[in-house]
């Protein structure tokens, strides 16, 4: 008989304190540890193993989907920095044609994140039934070619088509990315990360703007290709480069056994059980998915499994997935007015009628703005709240400071007749508040510790409803021809903010409620089951039911 999980039987202290980290048992669980009364996670102090381990998943994992980020966000946004360069008079684009650009975008992207005009799984189902070693390499590779495509429109139809399989093929890269992620590290490891592969939007945002100045500057009008044409060559070669790498770096899940190339050398009969056995990435070695594993069982987190009619059906009874649809799509909607600096900017006249801005200032500009996520929001205050957000296990807080600084910006800029100064200061102040996903995408996981495809079916949906709506509202609230004095749209921001306040408040009473109740009632039962077969396998006979649950309760007593 296999000898089931022990959640009791912790090594003393100092055991294996001179063996080598890569040796050491993944079980080396500080012997001080908790257990979570809400979710069942042992909480305890890392190993060293196991520290070296994590160590190991932030300098290949982390990094590559860090990049991904920086380059999927690079193709979103090359758009804008191609329009206000010489796009919109070479193209002749009028109206809110502009507008569609990002609407095809969205449509693209909302299809194929939830559904298929072709019945095909959506991407948040086909990641749980095709190896995430493929499927989000092959996704980046497809859209980077697309990308080098938009160099060779001659028309905004052409843009519209482009753009919308664009959207379609990006769709898996965010919620793929947090999917992976979310198996690989444990709840208290997670919003920092998830801040980390945030915080790449904003780095993105800044190499879309410098990209395209050193362009303009360097190579428009080389070759007899327009400047903006250039940029979308570079920002597809780019990405299908780091696609490929993809190939090789990516893991698939760690509790899902998929073939392996395993290291190479390993010509010897047991490269038959590794090739096997382990999910795919050459830098990860036996020990290192057997402590993936372990951590898996200790924070009594389940893997992604293949999606059933039964899970969305369980997903849609419960509250949590009304609370959250509506509360990521508000969130984010209520933070667009900073992706129309540019266009403000370009819009700008002297008292003469000529531009206040020149084409590389317009590009450049907005490169402050980015430059405040990254070194204030994302690059310190994301990150110590991500850190804060893992510390204390508090998500809700975080996000409800945002909404609150954000309504000032909206307000100043709702009231319009105030110096160009005050506006300036709205729209750098307006990036201040886009921080929100990091700790909402933790507090989902939290929520969800025991059921990944709830977890997998909520966070696509969230993300794929957004796009949805922003589809077909883009053009209704950041209308191009309002461009630069919007009639409605930041009164709308301030009532999505106000709306995210509220949700907050709901979603936080029914955390406290029902969802921390139930998970509670689920991690006894799994300590229950846990502790009787620890006793079957000692020979021992199965204790009473009452004995049990004393136990249980004392488990979970060691908070």
């Amino acid at each position: 008989m296999n000898r089931p999980p022990s959640i009791t039987a912790l090594p003393p202290p100092g055991e294996a304190q001179d063996e080598d980290p890569d040796t050491l048992k993944p079980s080396a669980v500080d012997p001080s540890a908790s257990i979570d009364p809400h979710t069942g996670a042992v909480i305890g102090k890392k190993s060293a193993a196991e520290r070296k381990f994590v160590s190991r998943l932030d300098a290949v994992l982390l990094v590559y989907t860090c990049i991904s980020q920086v380059l999927k966000y690079l193709d979103q946004q090359n758009i804008t920095n191609a329009y206000v360069s010489g796009l919109k008079e070479d193209l002749n684009i009028q109206g809110n044609q502009y507008n569609y650009f990002t609407t095809w975008f969205n449509v693209g992207y909302a299809l194929f994140l939830i559904a298929s005009p072709l019945r095909l799984p959506p991407s948040q189902i086909i990641i749980t039934r095709v190896r995430p070693s493929w499927w989000l390499p092959s996704l980046e590779f497809c859209w980077g070619c697309l990308t080098i495509g938009l160099s060779q429109v001659t028309n905004y139809k052409q843009i519209y088509v482009l753009r919308a399989f664009v959207g379609a093929f990006e769709a898996s890269a965010y919620p793929g990315a947090i999917m992976l992620l979310m198996s690989w590290y444990t709840p208290r490891e997670m919003a920092l990360r998830i801040a980390c592969y945030h915080s790449c939007q904003s780095l993105g945002l800044m190499l879309s703007g410098a990209l395209q100045t050193a362009i303009y500057e360097s190579l428009n009008g080389h070759s007899g290709v327009a400047g903006w044409r250039w940029m979308f060559i570079v920002d597809g070669i780019m990405t299908i480069v780091w696609s490929v790498l993809g190939l090789i770096l990516i893991p698939d899940f760690p509790t899902k056994p998929k073939e392996n190339r395993g290291a190479m050398g390993y010509w010897s009969g047991s490269m038959i059980l590794w090739l096997t056995s382990q999910p795919w990435a050459f830098w990860l070695r036996p020990q290192h998915i057997e402590i993936a594993r372990e951590r898996t069982q200790r924070f009594r987190r389940t893997d992604n499994k293949k999606f059933t009619l039964k899970t969305i059906v369980r997903t849609l009874r419960q509250p949590l997935f009304y609370l959250f649809v509506a509360l990521y799509p508000s969130s984010v909607l209520a933070q667009q007015g900073y992706n129309y600096f540019s266009l403000f900017l370009k819009a700008l006249k002297n008292p003469d009628g000529t531009p206040t801005w020149s084409t590389a200032a317009v590009n450049a500009i907005p490169i402050g703005g980015a430059a405040i996520i990254l070194l204030t929001n994302q690059g310190v205050t994301v990150w110590v709240y991500g850190f804060m957000s893992d510390y204390f296990q508090t998500r809700w807080l975080i996000v409800m400071g945002q909404a609150i600084f954000a309504l000032i910006p909206c307000i100043i800029m709702s009231i319009w007749n105030v110096p160009l100064g005050a506006k300036y200061f709205a729209y750098f102040a307006s990036y201040l508040s886009v921080a929100t996903a990091p700790p909402l995408f933790a507090w989902l996981s939290d929520c969800c510790p025991h059921d990944a495809e709830q977890r997998a079916f909520i966070l696509g949906f969230s993300i794929a409803f957004y796009y949805a709506v922003g589809a077909w509202s883009n053009v209704l609230i950041w209308p191009t021809v309002e461009v630069p004095h919007y009639l409605h749209a930041w009164q709308t921001c301030i009532a999505l903010w106000v709306l995210v306040i509220i949700l907050l408040c709901a979603l936080r009473y029914t955390e406290l409620k029902y969802i921390r109740p139930r998970n509670r009632a689920i991690a006894e039962q799994k300590v229950a089951d846990a502790l009787a077969a620890e006793a079957q396998y000692a020979g021992q006979p199965q204790s009473p039911k009452n004995d049990t649950q004393t136990s249980v309760a004392l488990v979970l007593s060691r908070v």
